[in-house]
């Protein structure tokens, strides 16, 4: 990586202040998934090392909740100001250790900064509320205080913009946190940590620790100093930690898997709703929670729908990121690519069509081409689990309540989306639609002044808007009495 400035590129942990390179024997390789060759490597940290990192945590809270809201909304401030300023090299890092195209990269960086931009703000806005009292000689005040020590568990799909969405509000709230980044992406959260440290945000109040999940990850659900969890990722991972977090009650914010529908009825801008399956379906090579994974097609308009996609889709360029013009990346693992290829496999098996395909770059093992498949039904695997890749899957129906019923048949409820112009229905399908976020007429619903999550086993919690800062606040309420008459 030809960087501007080399010093974004840390193979150490941190904690307290101290870059910490670990045991030369305990160390991970960070692989390019364009190529498969080594980057680097991080410390492989253990469950000592993450106590200690807690510890740090848990002795700088004590000053950092009485910092200011003012003296916290600027060092946000500072640190947003140093991301924007190294945009380049922060893409250039994101996209060698995770694939995406560096476009795509560069607007990870941007959305990412947003949030640390949009929680200084709302540092200064934490407020509480006075309650009428019951007898003349009492006072009643609720009191908004911060939560605590927080783990911050991030996945590899956004490894910059899923660690600032959680961070920015914790630190406006006054928590202070311990990171761990994915094994696969750490690079792109210790570059982050880079950026804060250099903004003057005290040693201790962030904390990152690299390295495989498991010890790590025990030691932050089982220690007592840690008052909340903000993890995204899987449900079933998210499952275990609300197994593991309940013995010490901890709180939770889990932003986990999605099965993202994507209606398109009869009387939709048709062009209008490719643009927008391009946009959610395509985006991170399909690598996203809120990706359309079910494209679901009314039949007066489904041969024009799946013409126009296919010309788009057999259009894209794939290969490695940091090549102009790419569209998609490379998978993140080989693991990703076998399960998109057993997805399409299973597909064609059970009665799909392949209606169209891009071609792959012949160098590297993780590269799928983009695909559009026909005639897919709710038997197929695909309908019932996240393909996480560029494959667009078409399903075909007749009525409003048959599209419904497709898109409801989910355990999970994350993110939808549809298309169509008829006012009536716009109401009709939104309110019925049984999931976090609803986009109509529109493939994108992230941005920090709104708020992120899902419901049913998509989660618990919101992020960023105005509601996220509240996920890292506690409520006290303080009663004053023997004031007199």
């Amino acid at each position: 990586m030809k960087l501007k400035d080399p010093g974004l590129l840390r193979q150490s942990g941190l904690i307290d202040g101290i870059w910490r390179a670990g045991n030369a024997n305990k160390r991970i390789e960070v692989i390019d998934p364009s190529d498969q060759t080594a980057l680097g490597t991080v410390p492989d940290m253990d469950g000592a090392d993450t106590k200690a990192a807690i510890a740090a945590a848990e002795r700088t809270f004590v000053d950092w909740k009485k910092t200011t809201h003012g003296r916290r909304a600027e060092l946000l401030a500072a640190w947003y100001n140093l991301v924007i300023e190294n945009l380049d090299d922060l893409a250039l890092i994101l996209t060698s250790e995770q694939g995406k195209p560096l476009a795509e990269a560069r607007d990870e960086i941007r959305y990412g900064a947003s949030f640390i931009k949009w929680f200084s703000e709302e540092a200064r806005r934490i407020g509480g509320m006075t309650i009428p009292s019951p007898t003349p000689d009492r006072r009643i005040l609720v009191l908004k205080e911060p939560v605590g020590v927080c783990a911050i568990i991030t996945p590899w799909n956004f490894p910059t913009a899923m660690i600032t969405r959680k961070v920015a509000p914790a630190l406006a709230a006054g928590c202070t946190v311990v990171i761990k980044p994915s094994d696969l992406t750490p690079y792109s959260a210790l570059a982050i940590a880079v950026l804060a440290e250099r903004a003057g945000i005290p040693k201790g109040v962030i904390n990152v620790v690299t390295g495989m999940p498991q010890a790590i990850g025990e030691e932050l659900i089982s220690n007592p100093t840690v008052r909340k969890i903000s993890f995204t990722g899987s449900t079933r991972i998210g499952s275990l930690l609300m197994r593991g977090a309940a013995d010490s009650v901890k709180r939770l914010s889990l932003e986990l898997g999605g099965n993202a529908p994507f209606i398109v009825f009869d009387d939709a801008d048709i062009d209008l709703a490719i643009e927008g399956v391009i946009a959610s379906k395509f985006r991170n090579g399909g690598q996203t929670c809120v990706c359309a994974n079910r494209i679901l097609v009314q039949d007066g308009i489904y041969d024009e729908f799946s013409a126009k996609l296919s010309e788009r889709v057999v259009a894209m360029k794939v290969g490695p990121g940091l090549v102009q013009g790419i569209d998609i990346g490379p998978m993140i693992n080989e693991a990703a690519l076998a399960k998109i290829n057993r997805h399409v496999s299973d597909a064609l098996q059970k009665g799909a069509q392949l209606v169209a395909q891009a071609k792959t770059v012949a160098v590297g093992k993780q590269y799928a081409a983009p695909t559009v498949l026909g005639n897919v039904t709710v038997e197929m695997e695909l309908a019932r689990e996240e393909t996480f890749g560029p494959i667009a899957p078409l399903f075909r129906f007749k009525t409003d309540e048959e599209a419904l019923s497709i898109a409801n048949g989910t355990p999970y409820g994350l993110a939808a989306y549809f298309y169509t112009q008829n006012l009536k229905r716009s109401w009709r399908i939104a309110e019925t639609l049984e999931f976090g976020m609803v986009g109509l007429n529109t493939g994108s619903i992230s941005t920090e002044v709104a708020p992120f999550g899902g419901v049913k086993q998509s989660g618990l919690g919101r992020e960023g808007s105005q509601l996220g800062i509240e996920e890292y606040l506690e409520m006290k309420s303080f009663h004053i009495g023997g004031l007199g008459g």
